[in-house]
């Protein structure tokens, strides 16, 4: 069989939570499957993902076959990339990618993060992480697609009305929701990341669409990488890169990027609050800068915080299990997920963790984490200053969140992702 997989977002160079969600399915993958032929779609050439047979990032040249897909080691040979131009910055999976499932059709397509292309195989699969989106639209920034150009814009919106009789526009919370609808519609299999975002979805769309959709959903849980995220005992790399961020010990650590749904605001309003109780301790924010960002620097500077928050921006793979192996806890304060890998990366480097009560994270984390409500600034100070001083506690979380790290591998994501693909 050839599968193709929409690989646009595993070759993001700054990945977050659904871009390393494709880049280590398809790394896994390739270790796994030698049966099947594997064609990679993407926007751009392929780099990361060069070469398959190796943990880290390849430093390959870019090389061509003669019919023009773009070469990929892998253990079986069985990958091969093909690379599908597009002239706009915008819908390429509903039109590049389906004009190439018109003309050059896979025998099964699996689309790793919600937008199904419009043309699809019959044996299509889809993962849907979360809908947050319709749960709370002022967590998401409201804006519209395409170019800037406000005349270009008008005509795209008017496209897009037409196509959908007036239903939606050309704007992001509109695309999402058209698109999520469309995949759980006319894909064959869906992929739901834990049970909390499978119900959303059933509560959320029970009103539109046919109750026996929400029958060939299927919840295979995020994995991670195992094999660098575990407790490490070279304290002079630790030492090297923390230094190399400026982190300076003791410190708390966050992981995921820097918006509104991840209630990052309330995070450093409550660390304003823990320093009446704690003095010495900092506050590490990794990750890219987002929507609801200014409203974050300007309660740093409301609490006199400057000194004592450490923002690194997006950090790679390779370096964060130092950091957080370094770090007195980890803090998760989002306000919705459809699972949150950081949790399992923490948990699996031996860090005690404190994170909201909501049923994704308590999904994620067992009863491995100390939970707070996110929406109360005092909640979470107050379970981060228990966290850093109540030693019998973390010494209870670390070795509970140790075994729970364990049941989660992209190995076994990966391996269930292919049952069902192969089952199509």
């Amino acid at each position: 069989m050839v599968i193709g997989i929409d690989a646009s977002r595993a070759n993001r160079k700054h990945k977050s939570g659904t871009e390393w969600y494709s880049y280590h399915l398809i790394k896994e993958l390739a270790q796994l499957d030698d049966k099947n032929q594997y064609i990679l779609y993407c926007d751009n050439l392929l780099t990361d993902l060069i070469d398959l047979t190796t943990e880290g990032k390849s430093q390959q040249f870019v090389e061509f076959d003669q019919d023009g897909f773009q070469k990929i080691k892998s253990p079986h040979n069985n990958f091969k990339a093909k690379i599908l131009k597009w002239p706009f910055n915008f819908l390429w999976t509903h039109g590049r990618l389906s004009l190439e499932m018109i003309f050059n059709r896979p025998d099964a397509l699996f689309v790793p993060s919600h937008v199904l292309p419009i043309i699809h195989p019959k044996k299509s699969i889809v993962t849907i992480h979360d809908v947050g989106f319709e749960r709370d639209k002022k967590l998401y920034l409201q804006k519209s697609l395409g170019s800037k150009n406000k005349n270009f814009q008008k005509l795209i919106n008017f496209s897009v009305r037409l196509f959908t009789l007036g239903k939606y526009g050309a704007n992001v919370m509109d695309y999402f929701t058209w698109s999520t609808l469309h995949s759980l519609k006319r894909a064959k299999k869906i992929i739901s990341v834990s049970n909390f975002t499978k119900n959303e979805i059933k509560e959320i769309y029970k009103q539109k669409l046919k109750s026996n959709i929400f029958d060939k959903i299927k919840v295979i849980h995020y994995g991670f990488n195992n094999k660098i995220f575990k407790k490490i005992d070279d304290y002079d790399k630790i030492s090297e890169i923390l230094e190399k961020y400026d982190i300076e010990p003791p410190f708390i650590f966050y992981l995921g990027r820097m918006d509104k749904r991840k209630n990052v605001s309330n995070l450093v309003e409550a660390f304003g609050l823990v320093q009446k109780d704690i003095k010495d301790i900092n506050l590490v924010l990794t990750g890219a800068a987002d929507y609801g960002y200014d409203e974050i620097k300007y309660i740093a500077s409301e609490y006199q915080l400057e000194n004592r928050i450490v923002k690194t921006g997006w950090i790679g793979e390779e370096d964060l299990p130092y950091i957080l192996n370094a770090a007195e806890a980890f803090v998760y304060p989002s306000l919705y997920e459809g699972l949150g890998t950081p949790l399992i990366e923490a948990m699996a480097c031996g860090v005690p963790i404190t994170a909201s009560n909501i049923d994704s994270v308590i999904e994620a984390a067992g009863d491995s984490a100390l939970l707070f409500d996110p929406l109360d600034t005092n909640s979470i100070a107050q379970s981060l200053v228990k966290i850093i001083t109540d030693r019998p506690l973390t010494v209870e979380l670390i070795e509970k969140g140790h075994n729970q790290a364990s049941c989660y591998s992209w190995t076994k994501t990966a391996r269930q992702t292919l049952q069902e693909i192969e089952s199509l």
